[in-house]
């Protein structure tokens, strides 16, 4: 791709002026029409080093309403971006619904520059290609608009840049060690470069490579590319075009299996067996949590279970020994108006957890197949994508170390009945039960039926589900104490 581009292409500026006015006006009208139909947008500006990213992306500004975008400058991570996987600080980036974010440079960093500097190594870059491409897919299928700009320069012209730059005293902080390195092995910088754009150029989001020798000229393209993707998107709204998505398994595909039909709720412990055991663990997971912090390996636990299914208590004693600077208990209801604005993934991984800290959700992203599927609050073919979407979400977070596990409390529908009943009866508890948890329970066989496809589907070896026998609180908190301990422990051992 880019030993193929014209690097001697320019534009007179007669013909700039001419051509940039209308440009600009459009760009303005198609921002407000994105406002209007609430269609996100991400633009991503990539290239060499001195090819004009800054440059271009303030004159991409004078085009737009600086009330609806917000541009961010990507350099080396801040520390506290370090301490989380490398998308982390993306999805903290990411626009609401009709507002633009523009990156100067972006999550291609990490293939490109992290690479060459070797802050990553070959296995990591192959992990992180499959990240990108989950990354970009999600967004996609949710809506979002994706316009990638890489814009190039050949080595010479960089060459020059730089001389230019490090001549004068008020610019040369803008030439880095690496800049200059890069610019001495530039061809096998190239060569990253084109692998890059090779690999990530599809027709969801493909690659603009534009010259980037004449500005002018440069300017023009960089509008043309995305003015045209803008209006596609909105084109595709208006008309109700759908996004194509390859689902994980098909109408034929539908799962028979059940696995809670095969677990034994009789088990229990009496409480004097309780009282000792819990002791025991508690004291154990105090200290393993000193361990996971010292070697900063993260944790994240997920809770899902039956209403009344005893997801309060096993997290509450899952907790009670920890440090609290150390942990994070992160309780999701239904996203609310300002959440709904954007990825539904988004406000999960808002609280994935720093390395050496344990992030406990007392339910989880698995709402999306679950009562979203069941109430309606999402469309078949969104839930449907979900278990892909959940299974990339799980194993960047496994191939950045993370340890995750997901609990599935479990009971039958008399133990469910007869704590209803309870907590009805008890003022002390009567606040725990509301009318849409006995509206939930007309509907058991649904959510059987939901929770059996998503344990099947999402369940893995690195990030697995646990069913609990839930019928004796006792011997479920211990089991999920031991269980929890275990996976703790076996991670500290690989170390």
């Amino acid at each position: 791709m880019l030993k193929e581009l014209d690097y001697d292409v320019k534009i007179s500026k007669q013909d700039y002026q001419e051509a940039i006015k209308p440009l600009q006006a459009k760009l303005m009208e198609l921002q407000r029409q994105l406002k209007e139909l609430e269609i996100p947008v991400m633009i991503a500006f990539e290239g060499f080093g001195a090819a004009g990213k800054g440059v271009q992306t303030a004159q991409l500004l004078k085009g737009l309403d600086p009330r609806g975008f917000i541009v961010y400058p990507v350099k080396n991570e801040t520390e506290e971006e370090a301490m989380h996987p490398f998308l982390w600080r993306f999805w903290n980036k990411m626009p609401a619904k009709g507002r633009i974010s523009i990156f100067d440079s972006s999550w291609y960093r990490r293939v490109l520059i992290d690479y060459f500097e070797k802050r990553v190594d070959k296995k990591q870059v192959k992990a992180s290609y499959k990240s990108i491409a989950a990354f970009e897919g999600q967004l996609i299928a949710e809506g979002m608009v994706i316009i990638k700009l890489f814009l190039a320069i050949d080595e010479k012209t960089q060459k020059q840049r730089f001389g230019r730059l490090l001549a004068d005293e008020d610019t040369a902080w803008r030439v880095s060690a690496g800049d200059l390195l890069r610019n001495k092995k530039f061809s096998k910088y190239a060569k990253i470069n084109e692998n890059m754009l090779k690999a990530t150029d599809n027709p969801e989001a493909p690659w603009h490579v534009i010259p980037a020798t004449d500005r002018r000229f440069t300017t023009l393209r960089v509008y043309e590319a995305v003015t045209g993707a803008m209006e596609s998107a909105i084109k595709a709204k208006q008309e109700e075009e759908q996004v194509q998505v390859i689902y994980p398994h098909s109408e034929e595909e539908a799962v028979h299996e059940t696995v809670l039909d095969k677990v034994d709720l009789s088990k229990s412990l009496t409480r004097e067996e309780y009282q000792r055991k819990l002791r025991k663990l508690q004291k154990k997971l105090e200290g393993l949590h000193g361990e996971l912090y010292r070697k900063r390996i993260p944790v994240i636990i997920g809770f899902e279970g039956w209403d009344a299914g005893g997801k309060g208590g096993a997290i509450k004693r899952l907790t009670s020994k920890l440090d609290p600077r150390g942990y994070e208990v992160s309780p999701t209801a239904a996203a609310n108006d300002w959440e709904k604005r954007f990825h539904y993934l988004w406000r999960f991984w808002k609280h994935v957890p720093k390395y050496g800290h344990i992030g406990i959700f007392d339910r989880t992203w698995y709402g999306r197949v679950m009562v979203e599927r069941i109430e309606g609050f999402c469309t078949k073919p969104e839930w449907q994508r979900a278990y892909k979407e959940i299974n990339d979400m799980e194993r960047d977070w496994t191939n950045e170390g993370y340890v995750v596990l997901k609990f599935w409390m479990h009971i039958d529908k008399d133990e469910q009945k007869r704590r209803f009943d309870e907590r009805s009866s008890n003022p002390l508890k009567k606040w725990k039960i509301t009318d849409e948890d006995w509206r939930n329970r007309e509907k058991w066989d649904a959510y059987e039926e939901a929770v059996n496809e998503m344990i099947i589907r999402t369940d893995k070896p690195a990030a697995p589900w646990i069913i609990i026998p839930g019928n004796c609180k006792y011997y479920a908190r211990i089991k999920v104490l031991e269980t929890v301990v275990a996976a703790i422990e076996a991670r500290l051992q690989e170390d």
